[in-house]
Parts: C-alpha cells; sequence; structure tokens
C-alpha cells in the first residue's frame, strides 16, 4: 500500500509489519538512486518516529537515498531483547534489498536501543572480504575492500543516544541518582518492566554461561562479527546528550566512538 505525503515524498507500508519506505514520487523506480538508509527506532517505538528525519534525507538527496524505517521490532517487541531484534531487522534488511535490486550502498541511522539492534544486525549481515577479489585489487593498487553488508558498500552508522555500555551500574542511569543499592535492585527487577531487553541493558543475561550479549558484541564472536562490520562503515558516528538526558550519560552513549578510535 501507497500513499502520496507531503512535499512530493512516497510512503509505501512494504511488507506486512516490515516498517515504512520513504521516497521522492518523482523518481521511485529510478535506477540513480543506489543508497539504502535504515532507520531503526528505539525501545516502546515504531516507524513513524523517524518519519520527519527520513523526509528530510530525501528531500535534500531526492535522486541518491531510499529510506526505510524499521518496524519488524515495534511497540512490546522491542521487549524481546536485542539478538532477537536484531534477527528480525537483519531480515527485514535483507527482504529491502531483494525488492530493490539496484542498491549498491547502505547506511544505518538508530536512536536509542535501536542502535544496538543496527550493531547486532550488521554482525548478522557483514560479509568479509573475499580473498580473491582482495589479491587482485592489491596487484591493481586498488583500495583492499573492507567487508559488505548484505553485499552493500557500507558509508555510514550513526547512533542517537544508544547505551553501547549498557545500563549496569558505574551511575549510567541517571535517574537511579548513582547510588549502589538502588543500581542493584534495579538489575534484579528491571526484567519485570522491559523484559528480556532489560536482562541485556543490565548485564544480567546468562546464555548457557556465555557473556552478557552487550560484552559480546565488543567483538567478533562465532559467526557474527560485530566489530570487522562496524569497521567496514567508511563513517561511525554517535551522538550524546551532554546534560539534561536522565536516561543515559555521555559515557555510555559515545563509548563505541571510543572504542573504534
Amino acid at each position: 500500500m501507497e500513499n502520496e505525503g507531503k512535499e512530493g515524498f512516497m510512503f509505501s507500508s512494504g511488507t506486512e509489519n516490515g516498517g515504512e519506505d520513504v521516497y521522492s514520487c518523482k523518481q521511485p523506480d529510478d535506477s540513480s538512486v543506489d543508497h539504502l538508509v535504515i532507520m531503526v527506532h528505539g525501545i516502546l517505538g515504531s516507524a513513524r518516529d523517524w518519519r520527519f528525519a527520513a523526509e528530510q534525507f530525501v528531500s535534500e538527496l531526492p535522486d541518491k537515498v531510499f529510506v526505510h524505517c524499521s518496524e519488524r521490532n515495534m511497540a512490546k517487541l522491542t521487549l524481546d531483547g536485542v539478538d532477537v531484534m536484531g534477527e528480525r531487522l537483519a531480515e527485514e534488511v535483507l527482504d529491502v534489498i531483494k525488492r530493490k535490486p539496484d542498491l549498491n550502498k547502505i547506511s544505518f541511522v538508530a536512536h536509542s536501543v535501536g542502535g544496538l539492534v543496527a550493531r547486532y544486525a550488521i554482525g548478522r549481515l557483514y560479509r568479509p572480504p573475499n580473498r580473491e577479489s582482495s589479491e587482485l585489487s592489491a596487484t591493481s593498487c586498488e583500495k583492499e575492500s573492507n567487508g559488505t553488508i548484505a553485499g552493500l558498500e557500507p558509508i555510514n552508522f550513526i547512533t542517537v543516544a544508544t547505551p553501547h555500555l549498557g545500563s549496569r551500574g558505574n551511575k549510567q542511569v541517571p535517574f537511579l541518582f548513582g547510588v549502589p543499592a538502588i543500581e542493584r535492585f534495579a538489575g534484579c527487577v528491571i526484567h519485570l518492566i522491559f523484559r528480556r531487553t532489560g536482562r541485556h541493558l543490565f548485564l544480567t543475561d546468562d546464555d548457557e554461561g556465555k557473556p552478557p550479549l552487550l560484552r559480546r558484541m565488543l567483538e567478533d564472536w562465532g559467526e557474527l562479527h560485530f566489530m570487522s562490520a562496524l569497521r567496514s562503515f567508511q563513517r561511525r558516528v554517535t551522538y550524546s546528550n551532554v546534560g539534561y538526558d536522565r536516561i543515559l550519560i555521555v559515557r555510555s552513549s559515545l563509548y563505541l566512538l571510543l572504542l573504534m578510535s
């Protein structure tokens, strides 16, 4: 189902529960549109959270970008855990690429927990550089490939107020006032409110004796290439509120940038 929005934008619901596409109605099928932008909302959110920002991307680059606002993890589905949501997002990205075979580049813009979901998804979608093509590029003095995300060239990975360190202890969540006893209590009951996602954020998950998921995501783990996938992007940007953020401190939001520097 499609409908034309204001100022020449086209909105499409895509597949069932598959998010919202935003693009210029003047060039919906133009082969020059080769850059896929995936926008991922935060906890208890939906695709509409990013609609205004998606419109700005399309307005500035109408013949360059095809924006897809993810919605397979909308509302209460955001409580199912970072890994489950990451798998859903990875499948959603693959479905979009199947519908738009002319795409060559990919970028992600994510808010809050959506940044963790996007990091998990790219770890699943990362494809290492082909050895033969790498050897060929080396002999021809061309830049060696850093790998791809679902077969597309990774360009930008941007997160806004994402708790890359999680929310456990050390004054990570300002409204807990930095009181150790309150922080410990929050870690014990957070799953009652935010279920499996809460366990991941407070690092209290224990999957068959493995380290907490957010710690595993600080490196390549098994078949999931979390850090290799991040390094494959040309630009990696994190944004954080310096003050007046009662949910997330600057350190947790900017940690990933420090880790990659």
